[in-house]
C-alpha cells in the first residue's frame, strides 16, 4: 500500500498521516513514513522527540555530493537502495503492550525542502529527494505513507504511477476546499486518479452525511469526515504528539472506512 497525503497547511494533514501509520502498524503492517512537507513535523506528531529526529535528507551535503555529483557529473538517477535503512529512525507504535506482539514496525524518513533559501539551484538536493521517494514507492514491498506539501511536486510521473491513492485533507472552509480541488487537479494530470477527500474538523451533526460542499472542479470525492477532537485540542499547547487520543476508536473507524472506499487492503 502506497499512500500520499496532501492539503492546505494547517488542516491536519500531518495528523491524519500519523494516525494512519499508527493504525496500520497496530494492524500488523510495517510502515515507512516519509515526511516530505517543509514543516517537517510528522516525527513530532508521532511522538518522536526533536533531538531524535533524523537530519533532513536534503541537508545531507555529504550524501548529495557522493551520490549526485559522483564522477563530476550531475547524476539524476543515483542508486539510493541502501539509504532508507541507513537514515530512518524507528518510531514506537501507540497502545502499549496490548499491541506489541502483533504490531508492525514504523520507520520515519525526513526529506526536507527542495528550495534554497539563499538562492541558487537546488537541483542536486531535489534529484536525491526524488530518487529516494521513487525508490520507496516503487521498490519497497511494504506500506509507504508520504506526507506531502499542498502540491504534488515531489511526485514525478514515474513515481506517481506506483502510488495507490491520494488522500486530500481539508477543513470545511472555502479556501481549504479550493486548495484541495487544486491538488486533486494536479494529481489527476499526473495520472493519480484514485483520490479521496477527508473533511477534518467538521462540526455537523452527521459525519456520514456531509452535504453542502461547493462544486469545485478537481475536488476529490468526499469519503470520510472527522469532528474537532477535544482530546487533541486539549493537548496541543503541551505536546506535538497526536497519538493515543481519547477519540482513537473514532479515528480508527474513520480510517478503516476511508481505506475501504479506496479499495485498499489493510491486512498484512
Amino acid at each position: 500500500m502506497k499512500l500520499a497525503f496532501a492539503g492546505k497547511g494547517g488542516v491536519g494533514k500531518t495528523s491524519v498521516t500519523a494516525w494512519t501509520a499508527d493504525w496500520l502498524a497496530r494492524n500488523g503492517r510495517d510502515v515507512w513514513m516519509v515526511d516530505a512537507d517543509t514543516a517537517l513535523s510528522l516525527g513530532q506528531a508521532c511522538g518522536v522527540t526533536a533531538d531524535s529526529l533524523p537530519e533532513p535528507l536534503t541537508a545531507r551535503k555529504d550524501l548529495i555530493n557522493r551520490l549526485i555529483h559522483a564522477g563530476g557529473f550531475l547524476d539524476l538517477n543515483p542508486d539510493v537502495s541502501d539509504l532508507p535503512h541507513q537514515l530512518a529512525v524507528d518510531v514506537p507504535v501507540s497502545g502499549g503492550p496490548l499491541y506489541a506482539p502483533a504490531a508492525g514496525k514504523k520507520r520515519l524518513l525526513v526529506m526536507g525542502a527542495v528550495t534554497n533559501a539563499g538562492g541558487g539551484c537546488a537541483c542536486d538536493a531535489n534529484a536525491l529527494l526524488k530518487a529516494m521517494l521513487a525508490h520507496l514507492v516503487m521498490k519497497e514491498n511494504t506500506c509507504v505513507l508520504v506526507d506531502l506539501e499542498a502540491g504534488v511536486e515531489h511526485l514525478g510521473r514515474g513515481t506517481v504511477a506506483h502510488v495507490d491513492a491520494l488522500v486530500v485533507v481539508s477543513e470545511p472552509s472555502l479556501r481549504s476546499l479550493h486548495t484541495a480541488a487544486q491538488v486533486g487537479r494536479m494529481a489527476d494530470q499526473l495520472g493519480l486518479r484514485r483520490q479521496a477527500l477527508l473533511l477534518n474538523r467538521y462540526s455537523g451533526a452527521d459525519l456520514h452525511d456531509v452535504s453542502g460542499l461547493p462544486d469545485l472542479p478537481g475536488l476529490p470525492p468526499l469519503r470520510a469526515a472527522l469532528p474537532p477532537l477535544a482530546g487533541l485540542i486539549e493537548r496541543q499547547l503541551h505536546t506535538a504528539d497526536v497519538l493515543g487520543l481519547p477519540e482513537q476508536q473514532l479515528v480508527d473507524t474513520t480510517l478503516q472506512r476511508l481505506m475501504e472506499h479506496l479499495g485498499l487492503d489493510v491486512c498484512p
